[in-house]
């Protein structure tokens, strides 16, 4: 975001230079310039104070990660920080998932938002790294779509259905037509289930990539798809065409809430956990839900709590890595 100009601080009057002292003022200037440096050297005192103690641990600028900047929501709430904390907070956007976390170990940034509990535990897990989530957003619903069958349990058997061929997607599709009766996966399934996990199935799973699995239902190659809700809202599928979708409140979909995260030492930062809080201002998920078509489902969950998933989620990366 911008920043706004900065005053200079000079003074209005057009006579406004330094005069220079009157004769006989000599004795005067040195016991104004010693006056000057005592009240100088007791300011300096007070600074390297407030610079060791932390001073108000509000009164400060934070630097949050995200991708996408440029959404007003994120105004409000810079807006709220700083009215409500005392807090600024800068963006730092970002065009590549991969950049965030990294960049939040390099202490690049204090915080980031942009992902959900599964991509962190992934990202820790192969980069050796121990981010921590500390405050829930919401969780975005992934939709099983399609034009001819109002219910999953109308599909045939045999019937073709899309999923996403991305590890991270892959896995929540397979869940998802689980919950839906379509299909059973091996020890009930994880955040990191693969085709190769299904043990029972009604219907056949097609693995697409996912800016394709909106199309291949649109053009009839596949009787349902599961479409993540960026790629339908692009192809302009209406959310009556979704028959089925996980439940944000249930346990499978817990791995998918989405996280303000901060590096393991700052995980308890007073401010940091104000600021994840504050997302949940009425004005602030107004704008979210503006912005993702009101498909969002908000999150409240304790920092602790979301550790301890994420604790869950991780043990199952490095089960499936085996």
């Amino acid at each position: 975001m911008p920043e706004s100009p900065i005053s200079s601080g000079a003074p209005d009057e057009p006579d406004a230079e330094p005069r220079l002292p009157s004769r006989g003022g000599g004795r005067r200037r040195i016991a104004w310039i010693v006056s000057a440096a005592v009240v100088l050297a007791a300011a300096l005192v007070v600074g390297l104070v407030l610079s060791f103690t932390g001073g108000s641990d509000d009164s400060r600028t934070v630097r949050i990660g995200v991708v996408d900047a440029s959404q007003p929501y994120w105004r409000t709430f810079a807006d709220l920080a700083k009215q409500k904390l005392g807090v600024t907070v800068k963006y730092v956007n970002f065009n590549d998932y991969s950049q965030p976390n990294p960049a939040l170990r390099e202490k690049q940034l204090d915080l980031n938002e942009f992902q959900h509990i599964q991509y962190l535990a992934n990202y820790n897990t192969t980069a050796h790294d121990d981010l921590q989530p500390i405050g829930a957003t919401a969780v975005y619903p992934l939709p099983l779509y399609s034009l001819k069958y109002r219910t999953p349990s109308a599909l045939p058997d045999g019937a073709k259905v899309a999923i996403p061929n991305d590890a991270i997607n892959q896995a929540r599709g397979l869940l998802v037509l689980q919950s839906a009766g379509l299909l059973t996966l091996k020890d009930g399934g994880t955040a990191f289930s693969t085709t190769d996990d299904v043990l029972t199935h009604k219907v056949d799973v097609v693995t697409l990539d996912a800016s394709q699995t909106a199309g291949a239902v649109q053009n009839g190659s596949v009787a349902a798809a599961i479409v993540n809700n960026n790629y339908a809202t692009s192809a302009k599928l209406p959310t009556s065409d979704a028959i089925f979708q996980d439940d944000p409140a249930g346990t499978a979909a817990a791995p998918y809430v989405n996280i303000f995260v901060a590096r393991s030492a700052d995980k308890d930062n007073a401010t940091y956990l104000k600021l994840a809080a504050l997302y949940h201002d009425p004005s602030v998920e107004k704008g979210v839900q503006q912005a993702n078509g009101g498909t969002a489902v908000f999150r409240t969950v304790p920092a602790a709590q979301l550790q301890s998933e994420l604790a869950t989620v991780e043990q199952q990366a490095g089960a499936a890595r085996k």
